[in-house]
């Protein structure tokens, strides 16, 4: 199992540790167009092997896309981050030609990959792999779902002063500031409706909080946040190249599901060995259908300024 990560900032380093850490792949290739900068990052995390008692072995290189060939999984990081005061939509006019060429350079040399997108906005940017990349849509996933439900159970648990491992929770649609959507009427502690604990001012304040998960991280640390991403990414990688058929929330084309047509959104999906194995359906109250439709809209017409 040999992954690609592209973009060696604090994202796809992050990604690289953590994929690394776990054991499960023979290699993660980093690919960054500043000189030297992913063969740094990757001989760094090398470093850490003994230390961290992983095998895996960590290569870079300066945008030469012929070392990332035979990869089975890609994760497309690169790309402008999130400043304070921006939204995930004013990045597209940037990275929307990063990605294109990442993707053609990462499928010219590995034509079965599965594709990983994280570059914001991250719905739109998955569009945009599809729409370029010829691949199917079962090999391409956007990250977004699986890093928004970790911090939505970040709140839950803080809400209800319970351990992390009580608590469980799922956020769809979009991953962005307003069309986000965390399903509070399917989140849990130990099986029990969390519903049960809250008044409507924690639950209310959970939801809230969630949906600016990554505005609130960027207002702190000046940049958007790497270690919650990169562990999202690393689970969903795991996924694939163990063949876990585990459920993840994540940016998949949709084909009707979910009412909507021709666009990326967050939905729960199983990811194994074929990357998307098949969309989960679940029902949705007439209030989150009406949240959903609205967070498509919102994604529609970021869409249309995508040039392909």
């Amino acid at each position: 199992m040999k992954v690609t990560v592209v973009g060696a900032g604090a994202v796809g380093a992050s990604c690289a540790e953590y994929i690394a850490m776990k054991d499960f792949c023979s290699e993660v290739v980093l690919v960054d167009i500043k000189e030297g900068f992913a063969e740094g990052k990757a001989m760094d995390l090398m470093q850490t092997a003994s230390l961290n008692g992983f095998d895996t072995k960590i290569t870079g290189t300066t945008g030469d896309y012929s070392k990332t060939a035979g990869s089975h999984v890609a994760v497309i990081t690169s790309g402008i981050p999130r400043k304070p005061g921006m939204t995930r939509e004013e990045l597209i006019g940037i990275n929307a030609g990063i990605v294109k060429e990442v993707t053609e350079n990462l499928v010219k040399n590995s034509p079965e990959v599965i594709i990983i997108v994280v570059s914001n906005p991250m719905d739109t940017m998955a569009y945009l792999v599809h729409k370029t990349s010829g691949l199917p849509k079962h090999k391409i996933i956007g990250m977004g779902g699986a890093l928004d439900s970790a911090r939505f159970k970040y709140r839950l648990a803080e809400a209800l002063e319970a351990p992390i491992s009580d608590v469980d929770g799922m956020v769809i649609a979009a991953h962005s500031d307003t069309g986000m959507l965390p399903l509070l009427s399917k989140a849990t502690r130990n099986g029990v409706p969390v519903t049960e604990f809250l008044d409507d001012a924690k639950q209310k304040y959970i939801i809230e909080e969630t949906k600016v998960g990554g505005a609130t991280l960027t207002k702190l640390l000046g940049t958007s946040a790497w270690y919650a991403p990169g562990a999202a990414v690393s689970v969903m990688v795991q996924a694939i190249a163990c063949d876990q058929k585990k459920m993840i929330p994540c940016s998949l084309m949709l084909d009707g599901e979910y009412g909507e047509s021709d666009i990326c959104l967050g939905v729960p999906a199983i990811i194994g060995k074929n990357g998307v194995e098949s969309i989960v359906n679940i029902s949705l109250t007439e209030e989150e259908k009406a949240k959903f439709a609205e967070a498509a809209q919102a994604v529609r017409e970021v869409n249309g300024d995508l040039k392909f």
